[in-house]
């Protein structure tokens, strides 16, 4: 409805330079610490966690690795990036939350270009700022990513390689009896041919809708009635 269909995929690059930037500022580190290891380190909601071994590596070095990260010298499993925030945090997902990973596969937009990728919490933030977001809608279970959100996007900003901030706000998830939502269930009935495709006036979606006969005046009062909770 805003242009072309956009993708994280399209700020790949954008993405690895912030992780680039952060592991010049100190605030990024290549870690080897296996995934079980990582979790016992990491504490819990009623204990503090451990800082990793390799916390400490110098800027060069991490470059070194995260750059041979990039060039797939590595097998998966290896190497992680990490943040650097703080392991005491009470918010577990603001002690040093892994932001890459090494993944050899293909990627359906990309191809073979990639053999890293960014987690969802740290490219989340970097391409709503790429696209001018400036309020990111959430559902109530992105509440407690919301500091990370707002530290990746902080120091993007502040880096000078987006030019805008944007703010993450969340909401309780709307259902609506005898209506299936689910983009998983959705997706399923398309790709089985269930229905005719996402425009399908038996589809929940805006398109649908749209062919179902129902104006746009009719949707925004719908939202307007129907208004926004935090429960």
């Amino acid at each position: 409805w805003y242009g072309p269909v956009r993708k994280t995929s399209d700020y790949f690059s954008l993405i690895y330079d912030a992780a680039i930037h952060l592991i010049e500022r100190g605030e990024a580190f290549v870690d080897e610490l296996t995934a079980e290891e990582m979790r016992e380190y990491r504490g819990t909601l009623t204990e503090v966690g451990k800082e990793s071994p390799w916390r400490n590596r110098n800027i060069e070095e991490n470059l070194e690795l995260f750059r041979g990260m990039r060039n797939g010298d590595y097998p998966e499993g290896k190497y992680v990036l990490r943040a650097k925030i703080d392991m005491s945090s009470p918010n577990l997902n603001m002690r040093d939350p892994v932001i890459y990973r090494i993944k050899h596969e293909s990627h359906q937009a990309t191809g073979d270009e990639w053999c890293i990728y960014p987690m969802y919490d740290f490219s989340h933030p970097i391409a709503d700022a790429a696209e001018g977001v400036t309020h990111s809608l959430c559902t109530l279970e992105f509440e407690d990513h919301r500091p990370l959100y707002d530290w990746v996007a902080e120091r993007v900003f502040d880096a000078g390689l987006v030019d805008r901030l944007p703010r993450q706000i969340e909401f309780s998830r709307l259902n609506l009896k005898y209506t299936v939502l689910s983009k998983r269930k959705l997706i399923k009935l398309v790709e089985d041919k269930h229905v005719t495709g996402w425009d399908d006036p038996r589809m929940p979606t805006l398109s649908g809708i749209r062919r179902r006969g129902v104006p746009p005046a009719a949707i925004r009062l719908f939202c307007e009635r129907m208004g926004i909770s935090k429960s």
